[in-house]
């Protein structure tokens, strides 16, 4: 259980002044004007209340007069509340303690709620009345309910370090709190996220022996949930039950709420299933827990499946933040049309749509670039009556920034302030974003001046807005101009200042960025961690491992450790300084410290050692990362990329770039619509002005779309590329012809082939097998066939993928001697058939009905030391499921689980293909299948 460090120390109040301090008692009857207190306490007690108006008209109630007819009335409510309020002024802590003991004795709850709430909220902050309130308990022997009025209302107003030292000393004097204050308490502290007050608050009301409610278990299950606890917060509910202490439907909620958040959705639909059971109905917030859970996970189906749960139950209805959850679970996911489509049923249904939903239609078009139909769901908005907010204005400025379009990004800023929304600096960041990314540098600091003259001050995030567009557009006298503007209106901050610095480094101005830091020290700025990595990466970056170095022993010194980013640096600072030789020692170091190599360590080897030409070195660093499960970057297979170009090791390079595809590394390359402009800005940031690199990274994204199939795509970026300057090699080439083959635009391809020569490139047999497979595809044997032949004659050799692409062909068009031919002229060109040949030339026998030559050739096969795969199998037994020779099929089957090619999914896969046979035969099936 968690302990509380407030148990451990005294309170402050009461080192101040002690209990039994006599200097803190009541003041004594002859302090006071002992006539003038007689005759007031007379008249209180009579409940003369205007007599006892006139009498202090004429001698003032002072904080003594006060303090001795409180003490004289207490025990009349009353008598008490009406003197404390002919004070004329707010009067002291001891006269609130004495009142609110009064009160309390009386049981005038509300009375005494009003007169803490007031005390609580008073500005300035009054004194703490708790030493006072302990004084008068001593001295009224009354009444220990006042504790608990004040622990709850210091809950309530949020002073919980207060109300938990109350807490703590309540024991102390004899009084023990209520269960519903120390509930409030609870709530407060779970609202606020200190669980561990939570669970020690918990632990003192379990060791005190107070009653647990069901409103406790509810707040408890929740705190355990929010502590990430969910399986502890079942189990505690499920304790409670068995200890006869009533759970009600919120405390389930709590549960699966905590199982929704944490992804385990099967957990909390049995949660929702037990509860019939428990003699709890479930209600719509029930359902929407549910819905809510299933959209967090992507799981649209299942949460619209819930939603016909409740319109099944007739005591049920669907409201606004069901169709909410899902619409906004529809937008997160980009499925606007589905979205839409809720919203509509929403409509349909009698519901006003809301502006959370339309705020998540908005933002939902947005994040997708439909800027048109996000801006017609604000018209929308205001032709039925709801009025946007400034998010539904900043998501959409966001969204036209992010795409470049400046000009409605202000439009709608000019709206916001037309329909009375002030413009703020989170508006303005965006904005000069959106100008810094298009490079409209001299737009933003427009822009700037502009924020400034409308009266918004620029926070730390401005700034570093324009800083970076500067630097990032070579302006660094104007970046500098700006810093010391900055500095005039006293706005740099550490966020500022590195941001300054990271700058300076970047454009190689080291002194200045050294001197920039000594100046921060100067103004108790204190530089962090990020400050000396960048600083360090700076040097490193210019060869100056020296300088380098003794920075990262003045942050050791300051008790800053290095992280694995500044040993990256040191790593890519020896590379440049010529110093490779030194590069084991630091990766030894940082074995030392306890610091693993993550991605960018290993990009910073790899790039190293490919400029330094050692292949086998980055090579080996390649397999090795992909063997501790990390996936190599962009970067890497850039840098691995352009130096198996250098090393003429082709193949090796166009297998890489084939890596870089299938894992989705190229930026938006599989978005329904490729921004061109978005992924130029990505792919120059990374190459870093490397022309080389960005050659490749410019052939990745053609390679991606033509094996996504958008050719049309794939042809506009490589023409706008062209009229760029961009000079297309034999990867680039091949990619695209590879793409229209497949896709039948043939001829397409061949003048595609032609413009190859034109320029000076020589089409390699992975183009031409491109352009025989096209023709197979279209139906064009003969030209395809004439192609073949003449490969030799363009010192070209066939391989094994052009004769099986030739080789299906024929087997498809039943041409079953022909492709028989093929793969002899195969062997005798020294070319060994592989297990795809085998199994093309099988599929055309069984095709053809001619199982016992397909038989044969599976023998032939296995002779041969090909070992036959699935699709050789299955394909056999299709060939014996058509003729219904089972025997076959089971001998078959012996063979495959042999060679461990079985299938899961066998059964299904036999039922599928030929129920009959299956249904006459299940039995034999079975008892293979598990003997």
């Amino acid at each position: 259980m968690h302990q509380r460090c407030r148990l451990l120390r005294p309170l402050f109040f009461l080192r101040r002044r002690g209990i039994h301090s006599s200097s803190s008692s009541p003041p004594a009857d002859g302090a006071t004007d002992a006539t003038l207190l007689g005759r007031l306490t007379r008249l209180l007690l009579l409940h003369r209340f205007p007599a006892a108006a006139r009498l202090l008209g004429s001698s003032p109630l002072t904080p003594a007069l006060l303090h001795a007819a409180l003490r004289r009335v207490r025990l009349d409510p009353d008598a008490a509340l009406h003197v404390f309020r002919l004070a004329p002024s707010r009067p002291s802590p001891l006269a609130h303690a004495q009142l609110l003991h009064i009160l309390a004795r009386a049981r005038r709850s509300a009375d005494a709620r009003a007169l803490l709430a007031s005390l609580l909220s008073a500005r300035p902050p009054a004194p703490p009345i708790f030493p006072h309130l302990v004084e008068v308990y001593k001295d009224f022997s009354f009444s220990a309910a006042s504790f608990d009025l004040l622990f709850r209302a210091l809950a309530d107003a949020g002073q919980l370090s207060d109300a938990l030292q109350v807490f703590d000393e309540m024991p102390r004097l004899g009084c023990r709190p209520t269960v519903r204050s120390c509930n409030r308490v609870l709530n407060r502290l779970v609202q606020a996220g200190d669980l561990g007050g939570v669970f020690s608050v918990f632990e003192q009301m379990q060791r005190a022996g107070t009653l647990l409610d069901e409103f406790t278990v509810a707040i408890m299950a929740k705190a355990y949930c929010r502590d990430g606890k969910v399986a502890r917060a079942a189990e505690f509910v499920e304790d409670m039950e068995r200890m006869g202490v009533e759970v009600n439907l919120v405390a389930y909620h709590a549960v699966m709420d905590g199982y929704c958040c944490t992804g385990r959705m099967e957990d909390a639909r049995r949660v929702l299933e037990c509860l019939h059971m428990r003699g709890l109905s479930p209600n719509v917030v029930t359902y929407t827990l549910l819905v809510k859970g299933y959209c967090k996970e992507g799981k649209m189906e299942e949460a619209e499946r819930v939603v016909s749960e409740i319109r099944e139950n007739e005591q049920l209805v669907v409201d606004e933040a069901v169709y909410g959850a899902v619409v906004n679970g529809y937008c997160q996911l980009g499925r606007m049309e589905d979205a839409i489509r809720v919203r509509n049923d929403m409509i349909h249904a009698g519901l006003q749509v809301n502006l959370f939903v339309y705020n998540m239609i908005i933002n939902g078009y947005c994040k997708l670039g439909r800027m048109d139909e996000a801006h017609k769901v604000l018209h929308e908005m205001e032709d039925v009556g709801v009025r946007p907010d400034t998010y539904s204005y900043n998501t959409l400025v966001d969204g036209y920034c992010k795409k470049g379009l400046m000009s409605k990004a202000v439009d709608i800023c000019d709206s916001m302030v037309r329909d009375g929304f002030k413009v703020t600096a989170l508006t303005y960041n965006t904005l000069l974003k959106g100008c810094c990314s298009l490079g409209s540098i001299d737009d933003a600091l427009r822009l700037w001046y502009l924020m400034l003259k409308r009266g918004v001050a620029p926070n730390e995030i401005s700034c570093g807005i324009l800083f970076d567009g500067f630097f990032k557009a070579g302006k660094t006298e104007q970046a500098l101009n700006l810093w010391k503007e900055i500095l005039a209106r006293g706005l740099a901050n550490l966020h500022i200042c590195n941001t300054v610095i990271n700058g300076l480094c970047k454009i190689g101005r080291m002194t200045e960025a050294e001197e920039l830091l000594d100046r921060m020290k100067e103004w108790r700025c204190a530089p962090d961690s990020l400050t000396y990595r960048t600083l360090i990466d700076g040097y490193c970056k210019i060869g100056d491992l020296g300088r380098a170095t003794s920075i990262m022993n003045e942050m050791e010194r300051l008790g800053l450790a290095p992280t694995i980013e500044l040993f990256n640096s040191l790593i890519t600072g020896l590379f440049i300084a010529k110093q490779c030789g030194k590069v084991n020692d630091i990766l030894i170091e940082m074995s030392t410290r306890g610091l693993s190599p993550n991605t960018i360590t290993y990009g910073a080897l790899i790039a190293g050692w490919c400029k330094e030409g050692d292949l086998h070195k980055a090579c080996s660093l390649y397999f090795e990362m992909a063997e501790k499960g990390l996936t190599p970057n962009i970067f890497i297979c850039s840098a691995l990329v352009s130096c198996l170009y250098r090393k003429g090791k082709v193949d090796e390079a166009n297998l890489v770039l084939q890596k870089l595809v299938d894992t989705d590394m190229i930026p938006d390359i599989s978005a329904p619509r490729l921004e061109i402009g978005k992924v130029a800005r990505a792919l120059d940031a990374i190459a870093g002005g490397d022309h080389h690199s960005a050659k490749i990274m410019w052939n990745i994204v053609i390679f991606g779309l033509c094996k996504l199939g958008r050719i049309a795509e794939a042809r506009n970026l490589f023409a706008d590329l062209k009229g760029k300057g961009f000079v297309a090699d034999n990867f680039t080439y091949s990619s695209i012809i590879h793409g229209c083959s497949a896709s039948g635009f043939v001829d397409v391809a061949f003048d595609l082939r032609d413009e190859m020569l034109s320029v000076g490139l020589t089409p390699n047999i992975v183009t031409y097998n491109s352009l025989i497979y096209g023709l197979c595809k279209s139906g064009e044997l003969s030209r395809a066939v004439n192609l073949f032949n003449k490969l030799r004659s363009k010192d070209i050799s066939p391989n094994a993928i052009t004769y099986n692409i030739l080789i299906d062909k024929h087997c498809k068009d039943g041409h079953i001697t022909e492709a028989f031919k093929l793969k002899q002229k195969m062997i005798e060109e020294g070319i060994q058939p592989t297990v795809y040949t085998y199994s093309i030339l099988i599929h055309g026998l069984c095709t053809q009905g001619y199982m016992e030559e397909a038989i044969k050739l599976l023998d032939q096969m296995i002779e041969n030391n090909v070992d036959p795969n699935y699709i050789t199998y299955w394909t056999l037994i299709q060939g014996y499921i058509r003729c219904g020779n089972m025997k076959e099929i089971s001998k078959l089957y012996d063979e495959m689980h042999i060679r461990g090619l079985l299938p899961a999914n066998w059964t299904r896969d036999m039922e599928q293909t030929c129920p009959d046979v299956y249904n006459q035969n299940g039995n034999l099936c079975s008892v293979k299948m598990y003997s």
